[in-house]
């Protein structure tokens, strides 16, 4: 009897560990500590990126426009993966290199720095060694001074790895595995706001709705006053997802489906892979399938 109440003891333990497991995330404390470090490069990734000039900076940080820096300029649509040259030679332009200390903020709950954090994964540079600053801008702002001078760096020499296709998949993997073979042990999620779901507002694209079978849980709800919620809050936010099942995830461009990402290795997911190309994908292709409504599927597709 002991024993196994030690055993339970020790799994409860480890399922905790597992839980809290947000080495990434980073204060405004932490960051006043280390701003000056040698090896420290900080990348602000704003939503609108001219208040970088107009309202100012965390001192120090690389300006990184979300759409042209963190996409394929020249796909469609343009939020599709960077490839590994692109990607690696806009990190050198930024004065990044193989032993920087990345920190990541935005102004947005971590969602645009989230987008970044998962591109850097991509291609194989070393996590450890990236932060991202839990609160944003709001955090740094309230306590600490800004910045409007922009900075000059060397160029850096980062080297990437080859793309992790493990960690991504493309609108053939959804249509076979979800829509068509309905394969149990995979869960496909969609990150946006609830109305864009359902068709009540479509934004992004032509069609209105979500891919057949794909279930709604809003990243954003992880948000409060730009700081991620607590862990066990997390955790039921994304409860009706087994931790066995493989999750594909998709918002509309890229920037909510890494904070899903993001938020559900935390709490311990091993499997999940990103849709390259979301919803801006998916709803402007005429002839692939939508669904409206608060159902993974229905009409024709509910049988």
């Amino acid at each position: 009897m002991k024993v196994k109440i030690l055993m339970s003891f020790i799994l409860l333990l480890i399922s905790q560990l597992t839980l809290a497991n947000r080495d990434f995330l980073v204060d405004s404390d932490w960051l006043s500590e280390h701003i000056e470090d040698k090896n420290i490069r900080i990348l602000e990734v704003r939503y609108y990126p001219h208040r970088y000039f107009t309202i100012g900076h965390i001192p120090g940080a690389v300006q990184v426009q979300r759409f042209k820096d963190l996409g394929d300029n020249n796909a469609n649509p343009i939020m599709r993966f960077p490839s590994k040259k692109v990607f690696e030679n806009t990190l050198r332009n930024w004065g990044v290199n193989s032993d920087s200390t990345l920190v990541l903020y935005d102004d947005s709950g971590t969602a645009l720095a989230s987008r970044l954090y998962f591109l850097l994964k991509l291609y194989g540079f070393k996590m450890n060694q990236v932060k991202i600053l839990n609160g944003g801008l709001r955090a740094w702002n309230s306590f600490n001074d800004m910045d409007t001078e922009t900075p000059k760096y060397k160029k850096g020499n980062v080297a990437l790895k080859a793309i992790n296709t493990s960690l991504f998949v493309e609108w053939q993997n959804i249509y076979d595995e979800v829509v068509s073979k309905r394969n149990a042990s995979v869960v496909l999620l969609d990150a946006r706001p609830h109305k864009m779901y359902t068709g009540e507002v479509i934004k992004h694209s032509v069609l209105g709705g979500h891919i057949p079978g794909a279930i709604n849980i809003v990243g954003m709800d992880g948000i409060s006053e730009q700081l991620w919620i607590d862990e066990k809050s997390l955790a039921k936010l994304y409860a009706q997802i087994p931790k066995d099942k493989t999750v594909y995830v998709y918002c509309h461009d890229g920037f909510r489906m890494s904070l899903a990402y993001l938020q559900l290795k935390s709490l311990g997911y091993k499997n999940i892979k990103l849709y390259n190309g979301g919803w801006s994908h998916w709803g402007n292709r005429l002839t692939l399938p939508t669904v409206e409504g608060n159902k993974p599927y229905a009409g024709d597709y509910e049988l």
